[in-house]
């Protein structure tokens, strides 16, 4: 049964969400218009269809939100407030070709110098979509714009779908991530485009609570997607995370001033009463275009984390260029495993076209790498002994 909303407002929404979820669930359908709105809470077997014409257009001020309504137990940024959020629910969609705007340069200061990024305010900012502990998620033909904080935060979820959404974020805007997929099973992104200032997607498996409770993200498909960002494309885990597994990156394209594809566990993300942990192994990418304004490709670890693996690592058909060597370093206890470099091809503006350090079976078939960009040294007669310069 479709709940058609009229009403321009985000009370409207939801109060005909919670009378579908009182009948067991139902289509809420947005006539075209700008619906003004704090935030959104979505249920088990709803789907919510904003048509295009139709625009959820958050508040632009934190009090306006509400904290997300589940103690998941991690918060980005120190921030709770979500525009819309989903915990614990089943069946649940959010489709249509309309737009969710969450009113992003709003929440900073924008008195930078042009290509500089805004200065972060010192309250937390909300994020547009986060779900939680959820099943059977769709999100399909959407536009997500100008999210203030990370604009999807999906954690510890299970067959989510997204297909054909727009991520599109004012590049001045730090941490404004595309979607964050944490701790999840079987999910696939298809078909979407994504422009962020931070990354545009990454894979988490961020441990909850007691040091001991282990978090796994794997089954991750992503396929026919564009991504511009000024920081990574794609970024796997960060340090003090736990396993993440069995995924697939196929037909990306990536082109910004960042780096495209990034494994890196640096100090910096270490949570304290720990030393490192992350466990990466069976990753793969597979027919990818880059132009990176950094490392088209970095795997590399800080000698002094404990991490536990990374391993089984392939990249295959890849056209690549870059302002930084393609880089593999592991440390002298944790050296990468299994990195398979086949058909890969491109250009790198330095003088050092691949770094490799720490590296146990670095298979590379098939690579042809050009780098010849170089500071030319000057020629300066030197005094010398050698008999050589006195004829």
């Amino acid at each position: 049964m479709d709940h058609i909303v009229s009403e321009k407002s985000g009370a409207a929404i939801q109060g005909a969400i919670n009378e579908a979820a009182a009948r067991g669930g139902g289509r809420v359908v947005l006539e075209p218009g700008v619906y003004t709105s704090g935030t959104i809470c979505l249920r088990s077997n709803i789907e919510l269809h904003i048509p295009a014409g139709a625009k959820i257009q958050g508040a632009d001020t934190p009090e306006a939100y509400d904290d997300f309504p589940h103690p998941c137990g991690v918060y980005p940024e120190n921030g709770k407030k979500v525009l819309l959020a989903c915990a614990d629910a089943e069946n649940v969609s959010v489709t249509g070709k309309g737009e969710i705007n969450g009113a992003g340069p709003a929440f900073y200061d924008t008195n930078v110098p042009p290509g500089h990024f805004f200065l972060k305010p010192p309250h937390p900012r909300p994020r547009m979509v986060q779900f939680h502990n959820c099943r059977n998620v769709l999100f399909e033909g959407v536009s997500f714009v100008d999210s203030p904080g990370w604009t999807f935060f999906i954690s510890e979820c299970e067959d989510v779908n997204i297909s054909r959404i727009r991520v599109d974020g004012c590049q001045q805007m730090i941490n404004n991530d595309g979607i964050d997929i944490d701790s999840c099973k079987r999910v696939a992104i298809s078909d979407s485009f994504f422009r962020t200032g931070d990354d545009c997607i990454i894979l988490r498996a961020i441990r909850k609570g007691d040091k001991n409770t282990s978090a796994v993200c794997e089954g991750v498909v992503v396929t026919n997607c564009v991504l511009d960002s000024w920081c990574q494309g794609i970024r796997i885990g960060c340090t003090s995370d736990d396993t993440i597994r069995n995924a697939r990156f196929d037909n990306i394209v990536f082109k910004g001033r960042g780096t495209g594809i990034l494994f890196e566990y640096p100090m910096r993300y270490v949570r304290k009463n720990c030393e490192g942990y992350i466990n990466v192994s069976d990753i793969s990418f597979n027919h990818i275009s880059i132009d990176a304004g950094r490392h088209p490709i970095r795997i590399s670890c800080d000698p002094e984390i404990k991490s536990r693996r990374i391993a089984g690592i392939t990249f295959s058909n890849i056209r690549l260029r870059g302002t930084l060597p393609l880089h593999f370093c592991g440390t002298p206890p944790l050296p990468l495993e299994d990195i398979t470099l086949r058909d890969i091809a491109g250009e790198i503006e330095s003088d050092t076209p691949l770094v490799a350090r720490y590296v146990l079976r670095h298979r590379m078939e098939n690579v042809s790498l050009t780098a010849t960009t170089g500071e030319p040294v000057p020629f300066v007669r030197q005094e010398s002994p050698s008999w050589e310069t006195h004829f």
